[in-house]
């Protein structure tokens, strides 16, 4: 009952006030580039030389391994994992970022989150112009399954969208989190086959596969991106699941402390 609750009250007030969040996400997405020659330029140029510089480091490395098309495997993993940990480093630092506003306006609290998610959310897809580019250049195969990762790439937002409130809701009450959260991912990138195939990883540590979201939706957009079928429905599964209970999880921690946030920001 808590949950529809506050499923609810999200669902009012974002229809209540998306206008508003329109305008933070536009101005996020222009401050980000506002001192850049090329400002949004930098979304297609920044994944297109780093893809270019580890392509010439690891594919004659990883060819061996079944790797045959590296400049799209390597990005589709990349803008994936990018977006996440952008929009999730980006909400959590939101409320205490809009603290000044937070004391001075009423606006519901997870827009601020909300609005640094779907800033890097934009961002990815325009992105994706990029990978489609790559595609072309290395005539990676497009083929009707690309529609399809649409699904996974919802549930990257929705995941991306809970975990990030909570990040948002802890680290008013903890600061040091934002350290930690630094760590954690470059350990999470490592952990992920983001520029190294699967296959290469110990059997006694494929759990770590197995159990991550990220790559759930990566395995999927690689399905359809690079080899030109369509992903694993139980991939795509996983990924539903954990971006529902992320959702939930995240909702229902942020509405059950946003009333402190005032006291700690």
């Amino acid at each position: 009952m808590a949950g529809n609750v506050t499923g609810h009250r999200f669902l009012h007030n974002f229809r209540k006030y998306k206008f508003l969040l329109y305008q933070l996400v536009s101005r996020d997405i222009k401050t980000k580039y506002r001192k850049s020659v090329l400002g949004i330029f930098w979304s297609f140029l920044e994944p297109l030389l780093t893809m270019i510089v580890l392509t010439i480091i690891f594919s004659t490395i990883f060819k061996g391994w079944g790797v045959q098309n590296y400049p799209v495997y390597l990005l589709t993993g990349r803008l994936i994992f990018t977006f996440f940990a952008g929009g999730t480093s980006a909400a959590m630092r939101s409320i205490r970022g809009s603290a000044g506003i937070l004391k001075t306006v009423y606006v519901p609290k997870y827009i601020y989150s909300l609005s640094a998610i779907l800033s890097n959310f934009v961002t990815f897809l325009l992105s994706l112009v990029v990978l489609f580019l790559v595609m072309a250049a290395t005539h990676a195969p497009f083929t009707i399954y690309i529609i399809f990762t649409s699904l996974p790439i919802l549930a990257l937002l929705f995941f991306t969208i809970g975990v990030g409130l909570i990040l948002a809701t802890v680290n008013v009450f903890f600061r040091d989190l934002q350290h930690l959260y630094g760590v954690f991912l470059t350990l999470l990138m490592y952990a992920t086959p983001i520029f190294y195939p699967p296959s290469i990883v110990p059997a006694s540590f494929r759990f770590i596969q197995d159990y991550n979201p990220i790559y759930a939706v990566i395995s999927c957009c690689r399905d359809a991106f690079l080899y030109g079928k369509l992903y694993d429905p139980h991939q795509l599964i996983f990924a539903l699941i954990s971006a529902a209970v992320a959702m939930i999880v995240g909702l229902t921690l942020f509405y059950k402390y946003q009333d402190k946030f005032i006291l700690h920001v």
